[in-house]
């Protein structure tokens, strides 16, 4: 279950990365355009390495919890950003889908490894 989670979460990233690129691509703002696709094909690498990481997880847990680390700083930010006047409300919403997201990842790779939290921040899993 919580390989195909992985696998399945991974994957979406793939999207979000083409739309990083269709919104750079039709709509080219100086300032904007290289972020965005720079940011689209990184999104991209990252779907590419859960989906390698999602086939063997005890093995290749620190790519999985690493990216529920940038999903946890993804949700930590929008809860400071909004009250700041720095994002829009309807932001939230990445809150409940990264969150979720980080934690299962976290989570699960400590459950599968047997590693506590500081160990998976080294990537040392043996």
């Amino acid at each position: 279950m919580l390989q195909k989670f992985v696998y399945v979460t991974g994957a979406f990233d793939y999207l979000v990365g083409a739309g990083a690129w269709a919104g750079a691509l039709s709509n080219p703002q100086p300032g904007q355009f290289v972020s965005l696709m720079t940011l689209g094909m990184f999104l991209m690498m990252a779907a590419a390495c859960l989906v390698w990481a999602s086939k063997d997880m005890k093995n290749r847990a620190p790519v999985i919890f690493w990216q529920g680390l940038v999903r946890l700083v993804a949700a930590g930010s929008v809860v400071y950003a909004v009250p700041a006047g720095l994002s829009e409300t309807w932001e939230y919403a990445l809150v409940a889908f990264d969150g979720t997201v980080a934690v299962v990842y976290i989570v699960g790779m400590m459950r599968i490894t047997q590693c506590n939290f500081f160990q998976l921040v080294q990537c040392k899993t043996a």
